[in-house]
């Protein structure tokens, strides 16, 4: 816990939190990789020992956050910001292709991925304008210039092209309404997803009336929408403008709903379009599209209670599922440590989202608390998808889990906007109201 009295002191909770973690994510990534052939904890050739390397240079990394003023980080926010958009320009010209994705800088052994980085420029960019506004986030203008802040580094992942990098920049859609943003903007972005679901699930269907004739699944949703609209007009018709309103959304949920099969089809690639398909129950493919998913599965599942131990999982052993060490080092927890083990990870994860909101709360920089709220919302993302990827909850998006997952650029980029934060927060006695 924190000692205020003196001031200047760090949560040395969080940084606790954080170090197991870390320890926790180097043991499973040590045992999704593990050889008999390489004994050493330190071998750099294997993927447990660059984790290592990793860990040390983060653990400076943290250090230097700590050490830095707390003014720092929104004097610079902006630099920052913008050093991140001219890295994630760069990459896309002079970046390496792997798996895909023109994402990486590599430098020999060593690879750098700009898009972490740009998680933090744009949590600092997002705070230092929002708290400088003398009114509520209202007003056309405002919310633009947020979005704009938001949408810019989104867009120059999306070229990459990287569309799990990309739906994190989502989650920030809770620091504005934290901020104020009305809930009708998060009731609008629900209803705009189930809308692409349902049409995706009945793009293909038919229902047989009489006299031979079909209404399409494209139709019975406009039909559904329709009704709908005739009866909150009847409910509320002695409300001004409410047939205006409505005019509008059904022209609007029209022109949506039949433009999902183009979205689908057009923009969206096709190892995309089989990983949605496979998620919605749509096709079955567990040798093709949902064997990851299928084998993730597999083998959390077959950790049972308190799991076989620590490198006694088959699946893992043997490398039957993909991705292991990196997007899906979750189902390594499930198998060597069941579910018992994985219920103390997701506590952990819960309980540091927690303290991340509720220290947010107690700040007296505006900057801080929405800095502290970008945190958390990145944070809520990678832990909430990645592990619902995992037991199918969630389609494969390939977000590394927070600390787990192996890769430098990732934990480089979880200390910064961990550690920014623990620094902000350590001199909030210092801040004036």
């Amino acid at each position: 816990m924190t000692d205020r009295s003196k001031g200047g002191s760090y949560d040395y909770t969080l940084i606790g939190v954080f170090a197991i973690l870390v320890m926790l994510g180097w043991l499973n990534i040590y045992a999704a990789t593990y050889s008999d052939d390489f004994s050493s904890i330190f071998d750099l050739s294997q993927l447990y020992g660059k984790q290592l390397l990793w860990i040390g240079t983060a653990t400076v990394i943290a250090f230097i956050c700590l050490q830095l003023d707390f003014r720092f980080f929104q004097t610079f926010s902006y630099p920052l910001f913008i050093f991140s958009l001219v890295l994630l320009a760069a990459v896309l010209v002079f970046g390496k292709e792997i798996k895909g994705a023109q994402s990486w800088f590599v430098m020999g052994p060593i690879s750098f991925q700009p898009s972490e980085l740009a998680k933090f420029g744009t949590a600092l960019a997002l705070s230092n304008y929002l708290s400088s506004l003398t009114k509520s986030f209202k007003g056309f203008r405002t919310r633009a210039i947020a979005f704009l802040i938001i949408l810019s580094p989104a867009l120059l992942i999306l070229l990459q092209p990287d569309t799990g990098s990309v739906l994190v920049y989502t989650a920030l859609i809770f620091v504005l309404y934290r901020e104020g943003l009305s809930g009708n903007v998060l009731l609008f972005g629900l209803l705009s997803a189930f809308l692409f679901i349902l049409s995706l699930l009945l793009r293909d269907s038919s229902i047989n009336l009489p006299f031979d004739f079909q209404i399409q699944g494209v139709y019975i949703i406009m039909l559904f929408v329709a009704i709908l609209a005739l009866l909150i007009f009847f409910l509320f018709r002695k409300v001004k403008q409410l047939p205006i309103v409505l005019g509008i959304a059904v022209i609007f949920v029209s022109g949506y709903v039949f433009s999902v099969d183009y979205i689908f089809e057009e923009v969206l690639s096709p190892h995309q379009q089989d990983r949605i398909n496979e998620l919605l129950g749509i096709t079955s493919d567990p040798t093709g599209a949902g064997y990851n998913v299928h084998q993730s599965k597999i083998a959390i599942g077959s950790g049972g209670w308190v799991g076989k131990g620590f490198l006694q999982g088959t699946q893992t052993k043997f490398d039957f599922v993909p991705e292991q060490s990196t997007d899906f080092i979750f189902c390594t927890v499930g198998e060597e440590w069941g579910f018992l083990g994985s219920l103390v990870v997701v506590v952990l994860f819960i309980f540091l989202l927690f303290r991340i909101i509720y220290l947010s709360e107690k700040q007296r920089s505006k900057f801080a608390r929405i800095y502290g709220y970008c945190v958390a919302s990145i944070f809520f993302f990678h832990f909430a998808i990645n592990i619902g990827m995992t037991i199918g909850l969630a389609p494969v998006i390939g977000i590394p889990l927070p600390f787990f997952s192996y890769g430098g650029s990732s934990l480089w980029g979880f200390t910064l906007l961990l550690f920014a934060f623990i620094k902000m927060d350590s001199d909030r006695i210092n801040v004036l109201r």
